[in-house]
Formats: structure tokens, sequence, C-alpha cells
């Protein structure tokens, strides 16, 4: 078949693919007759009832409906569904109710939000409010949040302070995810898919018995696109826009009794490819869509651009049970480094000429070329928990937590017009200690009657330090901040039972994000500190199922206040980052998730959310746009936009999404398909401040799946298509020296075939 772009695909990606089908046809060959029955891809069951999901969003294995917290759970099989066209993290952006994720870094380095609340910036010690854990590790450093979605068992959004289990930087709620675990049987995949743009993926797992107390897993995944953006400036074709993505982990689980268990994981990521791409002057002036002409192939850079990422880490999970007594030990190491150069301004010096006329003006006042490294990130965590049987009527868990974070970071810039000669230089240090105490218990009062309350108290000291090298205006430094911080944060919770199947709950929780440091001094003379941000969180909900277990529906409505929360002013006129607080965040809003058997064959999923945000500072006021734009907002004596009462950038009012899969039974074991899912969001400010133009309009993004599934769904051939409305949009900007913008990616289409054990 053909698709949407006739580009050529390298030498070393077809013997790539052909090692993956070669694979998965040897997964196909060493099927196992006497194994269960599999699903679909992209179905939750072969039944026409809801399965039940367990979550471990409060460190126990629970009913997702029996937990009083506003969740989302993703699927492993909606995760494959969303993730043939090289999706890495990013995907989860509005994939569930409040939640939206955005970046400035390509592949590297996602920004999540949830409820309106998250952090715009883009140094590589930025601190977030959502917290993102893997298997049970936190990953601090925002480079380590990027780590690809492959052989997971599902991914749970906990909206809201999780400030009692999680602790520090989680104010806004926790995105957790669950790789799947060795067991004794012999179980496997292999998946792969090719589309437009050269578009391929390559994953594959493995995993079983290695003796009568070691079962191991090892799991595999290779993303790889062609460069297919033109640079108009220095001729060359496809130049930009491509990467090579790569990801292992591997499990090693003992379990001789029901006394110990040990799991080992060990993963690493490696990146290759392009960093962001900036387009110059894509804004129209006065509005907020492209410019006529507009072309999303090409752009007109003098400036360079690549990226190089690599990750690593590994964790140990002990357990042991004595009686009705469970003791847990999870110890992690994470490491890092990267190197990410860009063309800022996103087009030309006046004084180059590029190599094809622009079919856009890209010419830009100044030029900005500069790259962001971190040449360390090493990260240790350590917990350990104790907890009672949680079949007993008061179910309890104490524990303690410990973690230290060392990271060097460099920032370069260069002169463009200098045969890109290095002219700026700064290095950044900083060392994270924190350390907590926590418990929580749950006690049924009644079997219709239950209360769970938490506590935790933290301790986090940072030491930071930036210097100056090489710069504009000499060297600057050493300049050091040592903020520390100490609290207690907590939740209590009542649910009520209404019936068999539905209850509600009323939740009120606090949390804290610890003091932050910025010293992106570039172009600045002085380092900015944030003080400590505090939320309170009100929140109602209710959750049910159907008698006949083919409707899940739950919804809640919530509202927070937060004090000092910790805001980024990025570039404008000055072009100097900066942290700052606002003395009071009130947000508001209501969520809904829902998932229904509609017949037999025909399974829907739903979810929403209004999340309304505003902040409320009167004298607050940031540096507005150096490129030209129509500022909204009143400016003080200082010519700065004061932002009281503005929404809170990257904070969609409303989120929508909606999946639906129908099936067609075909013979004894197969099945014809159609799955489609599609996501809303409405209009995003990029800043802090208000304008016409940095903004992006309401984006409704489409996906489609149309395949044939036998052998009870352990074989699948489809046909996919992403963002199938061709639809373009602006993702993002930057705003000291042009309207320059940041777009989606155009429409993929490929064929994609999957094999089980």
């Amino acid at each position: 078949m053909s698709f949407a772009s006739p580009r050529r695909t390298p030498r070393r990606l077809v013997i790539a693919l052909s090692i993956a089908s070669a694979l998965a046809a040897g997964t196909a060959v060493a099927q196992d007759a006497s194994q269960q029955e599999t699903q679909p891809s992209d179905a939750p069951a072969r039944t026409a009832t809801l399965q039940t999901i367990n979550v471990t969003a409060e460190k126990r294995t629970e009913d997702l409906q029996k937990v009083p917290i506003s969740m989302t759970v993703v699927t492993a099989e909606k995760l494959e569904a969303f993730g043939q066209a090289g999706d890495g993290v990013l995907q989860l952006a509005s994939r569930a109710p409040s939640v939206y994720a955005e970046t400035s870094y390509g592949r590297e380095f996602p920004r999540f939000y949830i409820r309106g609340l998250g952090n715009s910036d883009f140094d590589l010690n930025a601190s977030q409010p959502v917290s993102m854990v893997y298997d049970d590790i936190v990953q601090e450093n925002p480079i380590l949040k990027g780590f690809p979605l492959f052989d997971l068992e599902q991914v749970e959004v906990l909206r809201g302070p999780q400030g009692t289990l999680f602790g520090r930087n989680s104010p806004a709620g926790v995105i957790k995810f669950e790789s799947r675990k060795p067991t004794q049987e012999t179980e496997g995949y292999a998946r792969v898919s090719y589309g437009s743009y050269g578009t391929a993926n390559a994953e594959a797992a493995i995993g079983g018995k290695l003796s009568s107390s070691w079962s191991g897993r090892v799991s595999a995944l290779a993303q790889h696109r062609d460069g297919w953006i033109d640079n108009d400036y220095t001729g060359k074709k496809d130049d930009l826009g491509g990467y090579n993505d790569r990801a292992v982990r591997l499990q090693a689980l003992y379990k001789a009794s029901d006394d110990f268990d040990a799991l080992i994981n060990v993963h690493g990521r490696w990146l290759d490819g392009s960093a962001m791409v900036n387009r110059a002057n894509a804004i129209t002036l006065g509005g907020d869509q492209f410019v006529p002409g507009f072309d999303r192939d090409s752009v007109s850079q003098d400036g360079r651009n690549k990226q190089h990422l690599f990750t690593w880490g590994s964790n140990l999970h002990l357990n042991w049970h004595f009686g009705d007594l469970n003791f847990a030990s999870i110890t992690g190491l994470e490491r890092a480094t990267t190197y990410s150069l860009g063309d800022v301004d996103g087009g030309y010096d006046a004084s180059g000429t590029p190599a094809k006329p622009s079919s856009t003006n890209r010419i830009t006042p100044f030029y900005s070329e500069t790259a962001d490294a971190l040449p360390k990130d090493r990260q240790i965590t350590q917990e350990f928990r104790l907890s009672n049987d949680s079949a007993e009527r008061l179910k309890w868990q104490v524990g303690t937590y410990y973690f230290d974070e060392d990271i060097a970071i460099t920032n370069f810039s260069y002169d463009t017009l200098n045969n890109h000669a290095l002219n700026g230089w700064v290095d950044q240090s900083q060392r994270t200690k924190a350390w907590a105490v926590f418990g929580s218990a749950d006690y049924n009062f009644t079997d219709d009657f239950d209360v769970r309350a938490g506590a935790r108290w933290s301790h986090d000291k940072r030491d930071f330090k930036a210097e100056r090298f090489l710069g504009f205006t000499g060297p600057v430094g050493p300049l050091t901040s040592q903020p520390t911080d100490a609290r207690w944060s907590g939740d209590l919770t009542g649910t009520w039972q209404l019936s068999k199947n539905s209850n509600v709950y009323a939740r009120i929780a606090n949390g804290f994000r610890a003091p932050s440091v910025q010293g992106r001094i570039n172009f600045a003379n002085s380092i900015s500190t944030a003080k400590p941000e505090t939320i309170t969180s009100y929140e109602i909900g209710y959750k049910s199922t159907s008698d006949d277990n083919k409707l899940r529906f739950n919804a809640d409505v919530y509202k927070y206040n937060m004090h000092n929360q910790q805001l980024t002013a990025v570039g404008g006129a000055t072009n100097v980052t900066q942290l700052i607080n606002a003395k009071k965040t009130e947000g508001y809003g209501a969520e809904f998730d829902l998932e229904a058997y509609l017949t037999p064959n025909f399974y829907m999923t739903a979810g929403g959310s209004y999340n309304h945000t505003e902040l409320k500072d009167r004298n607050l006021a940031v540096a507005p746009c150096g490129g030209g734009c129509t500022v909204i907002d009143p400016l003080n004596a200082s010519g700065n936009a004061l932002i009281d009462g503005n929404v809170l950038p990257n904070a969609p009012k409303w989120i929508g999404t909606w999946t639906a899969r129908y099936g067609i039974p075909y013979g004894e074991s197969g099945e014809f398909f159609v799955y489609t899912d599609w996501n809303y969001r409405s209009e995003v400010n990029f800043f802090l401040y208000d304008s016409e133009e940095f903004r992006s309009k309401p984006f409704l993004e489409g996906g489609i799946r149309i395949g044939y599934n036998w052998d009870f769904g352990k074989r699948e051939v489809a046909l996919y298509g992403r963002n199938i409305t061709n639809k373009k949009v602006i993702t993002g900007g930057i705003d000291f020296n042009n309207r320059t913008a940041f777009v989606n990616d155009p429409r993929i289409i490929g064929v994609e075939f999957r094999a089980e054990l």
C-alpha cells in the first residue's frame, strides 16, 4: 500500500523491522495451545461485561471503585492503540479528564498539568507539581519523566494533592506507571508497525519461569521516524523532525514462598534526533492563527539542531510477610545525561540568504542558538513501609522515605554568524536531600461508612550554585541559594456506601511543593528562588457500577486554594526566565469517567472535565512579549503586564476524551473490528500574560484502527491513522524576539501486526 509521504526508509531500519517481524513470527510458532485465551490489543475483554480494575493508588491493591480518589486508569490496550505512530508519554495529554501535557524539547522533557496546575519552566532542574512515579520510583528530573510507554500493565492518574503517600512535589496529582511483572507462566508478544514519514515501531517482550523460585521478563522498544522537515535556508531536504528512540527493561522476580519475594528492575533509554523545531514568525499579528502560506513541512533556520539522551536506572523491591504484617523496602537509582541544541529564534538573520525562497517571512531581529546539557543526574531513593493485612477492618501503614539527587547543568549559546562559535557558558549544580515519615489509616466504622486519614512530615533542603564563565556581559558568580523547608501534609476522607455497587466520598487534602531555584543566567546577572507553594483541596465524588457490570460511571467536583504558587516568567522582552510566587490561586471544576458495553460487540469509554483557574495577586506583573504582540492585560508603570485574574498557562478549561470499538465476529476465533479515539481540549494560553497571539485554538484530534484478529485475539493485523483529519495547530510559542511557534505532528497512516504467546 502507499502512505501519505513517499519518504525513504533507511537500510538499517529495514533490517531492524525484518528482525522484529521474524521475532513476531517466532512468537506465533511458539504458541502454547494450553494457555488461556487472550484479548484483542485494544479490547478490554472478550466478554460483554466490565472487568474489575485493581489499582495501587494508596500503595495497596484495591478495586478502583473502592478508592475514594478522583482517578482515571489508562489500560495497556488503550496505550497500545494510541502509540503506533511513535507517540511518547505526551500521548497521555487529554487522555484523562483534567490532564494536559506539552513540551518545548521535542521527545524529552514532558511537562504535565492536572486541574490546570503545572510548571512551564524549561530549565533542567525545574520541579513540577505533577509527580511521575514509575514502578514506585519517583522520576524527579524532567528528563527522566519522558521514559517511553511499553509493556505496561496500566497507567493510573491520581488527581488532586497526594501529600500523604507521595509527599513532596505532588500538589497537583500523581501519574503512576506500572510495568508488567514476571510470572511463572511463559508469555510474551511482538508488535511491529510502519507508516508515513518512515514512522516505525518495533516492540517485544518475553517472560516466564527461570527456575522453581525465579521468573524473568525482558521487553524492548525501538521507534524511528525519518527527517521530514526541509530546511530552506541550507537547502537540505528532510533535514529535521526525525528520531531514533530505543528503550529496554529487564526484570527478575524471586519468590520461593509466600513469606518473601524480591523483584529487581534494570532499564535504559537511548534517544538521538531533532530537538524541538521552532517556527519563526509563524503566528499572525493580532490573532492566534498561522500566517498565510505557513508550511508545516519546511523551515528556514541558520542555527543547528540535534538532541541526544541516555538514561538508565535500577530498582529493587523486597517484600516480607509476617502473619498479618507486611514489610516492604523499595530502593531506586536513576541516572541521566542529555545534550539538546536548537535554533531558538526559529529563523535566520537578515544578513543571510536562504537557499530556497521562503513562503513566509522567516527573518528574525537577532539570532539565538542555544544548548542545554545535563552532564550528570544521579538520583537515589529509599522507602520502607510497614502495613497490616488489607482484610482487616482497620487497615494501616507507616513508612519512611529518603531522596538524594545530585545534578549538574550546563547552558551554552553560540554565535551563529561566526561559524557557530561558543559565546555563552553557564554551569549550574544542585544537590537536593529530602526525607519524610508518613502514616495512614483506614477504618470501617460500619459496613456502609469508612474513614481514611493520613499525615506526612517532610523535610527538604537544596544546595544550588550557578556561575557564568562566558556571556554577553562577562563572567558572573558563583551565585548560590540554599532553600530549606519542613512541613506537614495530609488528607481526610469519608466514604458512604449507597448500595452494593455505588458510593459517595468527601475528601480534604493538602500538599506542597518544595522551594525551587532557577539559575538560567545566560542573559541575567541573578538567580531566582521561589518559596514553597501549598494547596488545600476539597472534593466530593461518586462511583458506581451497574448491577449487570456493563456500565461504570465515576464523577467528582472539586475546589482548591493554592498559596504562593510557584510560577515561571518565561522570556518576554527581557529574555530572562525567573521564578515568582503568586499570593493565591483559585481553582474549581468537575470531572467524569464512563465505560460501557452498549451491546455485546460495541464498547465505549468517555471522560471529560471542566477546570477553572484564576490568579489572585493584584501587584504581580511579568514582562510581556519582546517580539511584537497584542497584550490584553493592563500594564504597570514599568511596562510589565499585570496578571491578576488571568487563567494559568497551559490550563484548558474543557477536556474531553472518547473511544469506541465495534467488533464483528468471524469464524470460531476471529473478529473484524473498528476502533476510534477522539480527544478535545479547549483554548490554552502559553504564558502568564494574556495576548491575542500566544495561545492555541481549541483542538480536536482523532485516531482510527481497522483490522482483523484471530486465534482468540492472539494475532492481529490492522491499518491505523493518527491525527486523521491532519489538523494543524499551534502547541507552544517563544516570545522574546518574534512570534515563534511549535506545531503538532502531521497525519500518520500505517499498518501494524501483533502476535502473542
